[in-house]
């Protein structure tokens, strides 16, 4: 095994002291021809003593490869170990035939003599080990284990969400056209070279022409990476940017491409003021320019964290005239720009849709992941037919699909609602050997995508619980109520509930400054709680105070009323010892009027609900008899009420739905009436002793009514005829005291849709479930109108429609 000693890091490493520049320089000297040689690499770190070595193990060299593999993700620039990137979310398993090289994983060698090597590694992690020679060696292999260990929880949790999603850059060599790579330089700028330049830059800064200018920033560009700050605060390096400034004019796209790669190298900050005057002219040239230039000029600027909406808008306009011209690597590219930039165009969209339809034989699994987290970035769809056509390429091969791609599959699922079952039946079977090597992120991503497609598979959820217990410090605000808002939809207790819920609780607790940030994040976790039929008092006391109440409705980006209004009227029925905050009166009417528009609106334009709501009244002898409304608002649906008295014959409770001359009518029979032997026992048998001939009973248990002339008509008929006649019977005609009477049993008719299920199941999610649960609490019983029985009816005949109905409401009833 071969050893060499190898340069400190920039800064103070584990608490060594710093190395003067000159030393460090005649170090990266001596190791040029040592570092450069690919390696695999073990790092540990044993402690910080100040006495202590670097030493870099090199176990075997190995081949480098011209292009990453798919499952695998390039480091970042970080020279720390603690800011390592392993990518273990991506990894996963190539295929025999697969041109691309095995699994394995990237990382970057910090040495400054040979700049940022990219070496791969087989199934090993990069490793640094700093050892003290009186360290024993058996503690010293106690220590590796458990360092090691920690490094791999940390590498699973770690995610740069600037360079994994360009992964898709390396699999194709097409890319390197018109895409931005850190360049690999063995022999980088020297600081006596870099000096050197900076002073012909003071000296002769009146006649410096544009390309010398251009080609001092691509040397400059090439230093040390620890002397990048130190060049950017040189007064001769700003004068360097001034005159580049100055001569803007002078320069050509290549030229202007050049000086905009050196700053991305040399980390320019992105909101540098000289970078507006470098966005404008870009802007000029992008007709002059061609599409390769284009799509690298605008990956630079993504590359540099700067949005650029000026460029990209004139650019989109240019793409709308040019876009038949992108080829594959172009367009995925594109596609790539759009999501990072959150701007699209709808138009320029729908013809890239048609762009990936005559392309779609060509596209590699990774490329589709990548083409999906675009459309999803930038909020467009796709249609059904291309989200189908991903899914069966995804099924083809699920297996060897990064866990990256599949994650971003999933979310455009979840976009469009696009139900493709075999994708997720085969997601189902491999996702829970991958849950425990994804990250907490992927892991929010998949299980949300679950509960937004209403597919509950038992093992992927188990899967989840059992895995983030012991990583819930690396949630952020948003995972834990994402996550918790995806059980509870689902109405999913895991075999660990108490465990999973309570460390989710007490990480909510942890987080409570991250909340205050995102107010909605904390009453998603609140509600995904409540589905799940648990409440945290302190909590929900804190959500519903005034003055939280004030942050979420100023900063959050969403309108929480809602939200809100439904946690307080979930409180207010579940929780009837709570003694905290309630929303004020204002609040609740808000938040009432609000859910009551938009389902009345929803219910109003479905033909189904329409044809049940007139076939009560009916039955049941007319509006008075059924109330359309919401019987706990804050559940966000709306109910058809029946009340039935002691004999299961209907009320007509709802006023609303009584002409006013007839309630004025009804009123005055009440006036001056005296109370009679005879008038109490009518009030105590419910008729009058000398018409009991005179009085009917409905087969669909109708209030006995007395009619005028109806003695001398049969009582016979059909089903349909009798209702019909209870239909056009006079309110003039009710007996008064039935009126007043109290309902003996409260019916809750609900007429549901698919919507309102898991997927493929008659189980019920979690928001109507909880509706149900509050309604029996409040002494409802629910009737049940299920899609899977009403919509066949519709096309039957109407008595069918009115037998199923009579028995659903009385049935129930009993």
């Amino acid at each position: 095994m071969a050893l060499a000693i190898c340069r400190r890091f920039p800064g103070t490493f584990c608490g060594t002291p710093s190395q003067p520049a000159l030393i460090k320089n005649h170090i990266n000297k001596k190791l040029l021809g040592q570092t450069c040689e690919d390696c695999a690499l073990t790092t540990r770190m044993i402690s910080t003593d100040t006495r202590m070595a670097a030493i870099l193990q090199l176990l075997k060299p190995i081949r480098y490869w011209t292009f990453c593999n798919p499952f695998t993700y390039s480091a970042t620039q970080s020279v720390a170990w603690r800011n390592m990137r392993s990518y273990m979310w991506h990894k996963g398993q190539n295929s025999p035939e697969n041109s691309l090289c095995r699994p394995a994983r990237k990382v970057n060698i910090c040495s400054t003599s040979a700049g940022w090597r990219i070496l791969t590694t087989g199934n090993t992690l990069l490793g640094l080990e700093l050892s003290r020679a009186s360290a024993s060696k058996a503690s010293t292999l106690n220590l590796h284990s458990s360092r090691a260990m920690r490094i791999n929880e940390e590498d699973v949790e770690t995610f740069d969400s600037l360079e994994d999603p360009r992964v898709f850059l390396q699999l194709r060599p097409e890319y390197q056209l018109h895409s931005y790579n850190r360049p690999v330089t063995c022999q980088p700028l020297s600081i006596s070279e870099g000096e050197l330049i900076l002073h012909k830059v003071t000296v002769y800064q009146d006649n410096l022409q544009p390309q010398i200018i251009v080609d001092y920033f691509c040397k400059l560009s090439s230093l040390p990476a620890e002397q990048h700050p130190v060049l950017l605060s040189s007064t001769s390096f700003a004068l360097l940017c001034q005159l580049s400034v100055k001569n803007i004019h002078l320069f050509d796209a290549p030229d202007l491409i050049s000086i905009l790669k050196a700053f991305v190298s040399l980390g320019i900050p992105h909101s540098h003021s000289m970078l507006d005057v470098f966005e404008t002219n870009f802007c000029h040239k992008v007709w002059e320019m061609s599409l390769d230039q284009l799509l690298l000029v605008a990956d630079l600027w993504r590359y540099l964290g700067r949005r650029v909406p000026r460029f990209l808008k004139i650019f989109f306009s240019y793409l709308n005239l040019h876009w038949k011209d992108l080829s594959l690597s172009q367009l995925i590219h594109l596609i790539y720009i759009i999501g990072e930039s959150r701007q699209a165009p709808q138009d320029l969209m729908q013809k890239l849709e048609s762009l990936i339809l005559k392309y779609i034989d060509l596209i590699n699994l990774e490329e589709v992941g990548s083409i999906c987290l675009g459309f999803f970035k930038s909020s467009s769809s796709l249609s059904e037919f291309v989200m189908r056509k991903f899914g069966d390429l995804a099924c083809a091969d699920m297996q060897h699909l990064s866990s990256y791609a599949l994650v971003n599959i999933l979310k455009m699922f979840r976009f469009t609602h696009v139900d493709h079952v075999n994708f997720m039946k085969q997601f189902g079977q491999i996702a829970p050997q991958r849950i425990p090597s994804l990250g907490v992120q992927g892991v929010m991503h998949l299980t949300l995508a679950c509960s937004a497609l209403r597919f509950l598979d038992e093992r992927v959820m188990n899967a989840v619980a059992a895995s983030l217990p012991p990583r819930v410090a690396y949630c952020r605000s948003k995972d834990v109520a994402k996550i918790l808002w995806s059980f509870g939809t689902l109405n999913y207790k895991p075999p660990n509930a108490e465990e999973f819920y309570s460390s989710l609780i007490n990480e909510i607790h942890r987080k409570m400054l991250e909340f205050n940030r995102y107010p909605e994040h904390l009453l998603t976790c609140l509600l995904g709680l409540a589905f799940s039929e648990y409440f945290p008092v302190e909590l929900i006391d804190f959500a519903l105070s005034p003055g939280f109440v004030r942050l979420a409705q100023e900063r959050s980006k969403f309108e929480v009323t809602k939200e809100l209004y439904t946690l307080d009227g979930t409180v207010g029925i579940e929780c009837p010892d709570y003694r905290g905050n309630r929303l004020s009166s204002q609040l609740q009417q808000e938040g009432s009027e609000m859910v009551w528009n938009l389902a009345k609106k929803d219910m109003s334009s479905k033909p189904e609900f329409l044809e049940a709501l007139f076939l009560l009244e009916t039955m049941l002898g007319g509006p008075q008899y059924v109330k359309h409304h919401m019987i706990l608002p804050h559940t966000r649906s709306s109910d058809l009420e029946v009340q039935l008295d002691v004999n299961m014959k209907p009320l007509p409770f709802n006023r609303e739905a009584i002409p006013i001359e007839d309630v004025a009518k009804l009123r005055l029979k009440h006036v001056g009436v005296n109370l009679t032997d005879d008038l109490m026992n009518q009030l105590l048998k419910g008729k009058s002793r000398g018409h009991s001939q005179g009085e009917i009973e409905s087969d669909s248990g109708q209030q006995p009514l007395k009619l005028e002339e109806e003695t001398a008509k049969p009582v016979g008929g059909s089903l349909c005829n009798k209702v019909d006649r209870l239909g056009a019977m006079e309110m003039a005609g009710l007996s008064p005291p039935t009126c007043l009477q109290a309902p003996q049993v409260k019916l809750a008719i609900q007429l549901t849709n698919r919507n309102q299920y898991c997927y493929g199941s008659r189980d019920l999610l979690g928001l109507h479930n909880m509706k149900r649960r509050q309604l029996n609490q409040l002494g409802y019983r629910v009737v049940e109108l299920s899609h899977w029985e009403w919509l066949p009816l519709l096309k039957r005949t109407r008595l069918e429609k009115l037998a199923f109905l009579h028995e659903k409401v009385f049935t129930s009833a009993l």
